[in-house]
């Protein structure tokens, strides 16, 4: 394998991509390093999905540049291929057959892996090997795509929303196999809708917005940047009594208020100095408080704070 490959698993330069009026992916610039496991963040038409798929190999750029372990499709995709392991948002498997000859097949395609068997049995499917896929639930068919994502052993993994449509059981045992793949040291490209995922499983993460990156960092640098170390969540007023909310922002320490479906949001930097303001700010006013709540900042925070949507929003 390239000298490359040591240190960075995936480098993206000026990378982009249009569709007839839309721009996907505008002058993208991301560095991946070898082993660790990197966050897409973004909402709908941002531009993951794109990318990713340039980056697997399945869709061509317009322009730019892409190395995956230091190689590039347009001379290494034999190579490439072989050391790939790929999760696409909605893997679309043969019904009629097994678990074991759906994983069998997979691995007929690579040089090198463990036996089907093994790759069941590391996603947790021993019971179901002899089912059909199309009787199995969703969970279990999104761990037996990451079987073939993983059956050829792959120094690269790609997981484009791998748990988007699951129930919080499965979530967490796919978050389980992803994690057990991770400390191997290989490297994992995930997108994601879910802010949670993101910072359980993500060292760095990129947020996207209209085809470029609009801020990269850990889970807390982003949070750290924004200044959304804490968030102040509350309900207050009536029909009677009418919130001054631009009183709010003036309380030392606010940082950023939002509304949203009947809520104010504050970011604040210090919970003991600030909630104890904003009471005597409602009283002032003369505003019920009918409900607060406070927690940490997360990165669902900082994506609002950056774009004013919410991740999920189209």
């Amino acid at each position: 394998m390239p000298e490359i490959a040591s240190k960075s698993a995936l480098r993206v330069r000026d990378l982009r991509k249009t569709y007839k009026d839309v721009v996907a992916v505008d002058g993208l610039n991301l560095e991946v390093h070898a082993g660790e496991c990197f966050g897409l963040l973004g909402p709908n038409g941002a531009g993951k999905t794109t990318t990713v798929e340039i980056c697997e190999g399945l869709t061509p750029p317009d322009s730019g540049e892409v190395e995956v372990l230091g190689w590039k499709w347009s001379s290494d995709a034999t190579h490439l291929r072989q050391r790939l392991g790929i999760q696409l948002q909605d893997t679309q498997l043969s019904e009629k057959l097994t678990v074991h000859e759906t994983v069998r097949l997979f691995r007929s395609f690579f040089r090198q892996g463990a036996d089907a068997s093994a790759i069941i049995e590391r996603v947790q499917l021993e019971e179901k090997q002899n089912s059909r896929v199309g009787n199995l639930s969703g969970g279990q068919k999104q761990r037996l795509a990451l079987a073939c994502a993983l059956v050829g052993d792959p120094d690269f993994l790609f997981l484009d929303e791998p748990t988007t449509g699951l129930d919080p059981q499965a979530r967490r045992q796919l978050w389980e196999l992803i994690e057990e793949f991770k400390k191997s040291g290989r490297t994992i490209l995930l997108t994601t809708h879910y802010m949670d995922e993101a910072e359980r499983l993500c060292d760095r993460v990129a947020i996207m917005d209209h085809g470029k990156v609009i801020a990269l960092g850990t889970p807390r640098e982003l949070i750290a940047a924004a200044c959304a170390e804490q968030m102040v969540e509350f309900t207050a007023g009536s029909v009677s009594h009418v919130l001054d909310v631009p009183a709010l922002r003036r309380i030392q320490g606010v940082r950023e208020i939002r509304t949203e479906n009947g809520a104010v949001l504050m970011q604040v930097g210090e919970l003991h100095t600030s909630v104890p303001a904003l009471l005597a700010e409602l009283t002032r006013q003369n505003v019920p408080l009918t409900e607060l709540r406070t927690h940490s900042a997360t990165l669902e925070d900082v994506f609002v704070t950056l774009t004013g949507r919410h991740l999920r929003d189209e």
